[in-house]
């Protein structure tokens, strides 16, 4: 367990690195007016370069929400709100997806014999999902825990059900924030921390009436 704990500390302090060193550049340069002037600057490609900011906020310290809310106010609350909920779900499939490709023994090198153990037990689990869909919304938890299931070989399945449970009501609040010109962020955040858990448990309810 303390070396699985110690893995996850690893995994945030590299996930942090980026924002430690470019991180006031980055909140310098993508305010929010800067970032929609970006953004339709590439015309009638700006929705995928919205996605594409998304997806490599795996590596650089990209201010996402920024990003959605930006695609919110170009695209209208409804299609940003695809477009932001896209990018989000392709970027925890792509951490999850390469440290679930570095294979059991690199995973057993990192955690060690009962770390890879505990955080089989966890992801396979329960709480797996719950972490999955609740770290969608925190800043640094979604990379994080994204690489942890990965490495812990989480079922695809499942993952992408909580990683869906997360990342749709996210971005289609930020979308919303960006189109009603930010006038209602505390109901917006309200929205996005209670909104992953009740899509969860209505996921976790389909899976067990189909089972």
């Amino acid at each position: 367990m303390k070396r699985l704990f110690l893995l996850f500390i690893i995994l945030a302090l590299l996930v942090i690195g980026p924002f430690l060193i470019w991180g006031a550049q980055f909140e310098e340069w993508m305010t929010q007016e800067n970032t929609v002037a970006q953004l339709q600057s590439m015309g009638a490609w700006a929705w995928a370069v919205g996605i594409g900011l998304l997806v490599i906020d795996l590596f650089l310290p990209i201010l996402g929400t920024v990003v959605m809310s930006a695609l919110g106010l170009i695209y209208g609350w409804f299609l940003g709100g695809i477009l932001s909920a896209a990018g989000s779900i392709m970027a925890g499939v792509l951490a999850y997806v390469l440290c679930r490709k570095m294979g059991r023994r690199a995973a057993r090198w990192l955690a060690g014999d009962s770390g890879l153990s505990e955080g089989e037990r966890l992801f396979q689990g329960e709480t797996g999902g719950w972490l999955v869909a609740l770290s969608r919304w925190m800043p640094v938890l979604p990379e994080v825990v994204a690489c942890m299931a990965g490495l812990s070989k989480m079922s695809f399945s499942r993952f992408f059900a909580a990683l869906c449970a997360g990342s749709i009501p996210m971005g289609f609040v930020f979308a919303w924030i960006g189109d009603a010109g930010e006038k209602t962020p505390g109901m917006a955040l309200i929205l996005s921390a209670g909104l992953p858990p009740v899509i969860w448990g209505v996921f976790r309810f389909i899976y067990l009436r189909m089972r």
